[in-house]
């Protein structure tokens, strides 16, 4: 029989996946020709899928839950670092690489998200692993999968974070998202 990843597996894992674009982000930091500034704009432009969407979900299934049982100042904590990322990462949406802002947006962008997954996997997840049976983080990894399937794929810095609106946005944000990512062809490397 197949044991179903729990949560703390499933954003671990997205964490590492982040981490390695991270790294190949920075192996093309130098890199001066076209292609390779494509590439990281390709790279950069996947990071952001993977980070909204993580995000989402972890506010849609686990902060709730975190917030209920685990600790309030935790849960909040953490959806106050995902506002500030978001808002770094719209402003790098709207950068190339050759622009001069790119590259400070950037590393702000890392250096938010490197701090707030030390801080989820130092504390959060070891709250949770205490407090949590394993049946119920093995259905928050569930539930996390099913709103990373519909999650936007782009950075909504204004939309409602908090139940029940950001429940009935999301999903339809995550439609027009995808709709335009698939007509400009971003996220498909």
């Amino acid at each position: 029989m197949d044991e179903q990843r729990d949560v703390i597996e499933i954003l671990s894992h997205d964490h590492r996946e982040v981490e390695q674009m991270f790294a190949e982000l920075d192996s093309l930091r130098d890199a001066v020709d076209a292609q390779s500034g494509a590439r990281r704009k390709d790279v950069a432009e996947q990071v952001v899928i993977e980070l909204v969407r993580h995000a989402v979900a972890e506010e849609a299934v686990v902060y709730p839950k975190v917030k209920e049982k685990v600790s309030e100042a935790e849960a909040e904590h953490a959806k106050q670092e995902h506002a500030e990322a978001e808002a770094t990462m719209k402003r790098l949406e709207k950068l190339s690489p050759q622009d001069p802002g790119f590259e400070a947006e950037l590393q702000t962008l890392m250096t938010e998200i490197r701090e707030h997954v030390a801080e989820e996997e130092n504390q959060m997840f070891p709250h949770m692993r205490s407090i949590f049976s394993q049946q119920e983080l093995v259905k928050m990894g569930q539930q996390v999968e099913a709103v990373k399937k519909i999650a936007p794929t782009r950075p909504h810095p204004s939309a409602p974070d908090q139940p029940p609106a950001n429940l009935m946005i999301g999903p339809v944000a995550g439609l027009f998202d995808r709709l335009r990512d698939a007509v400009s062809h971003r996220g498909t490397d």
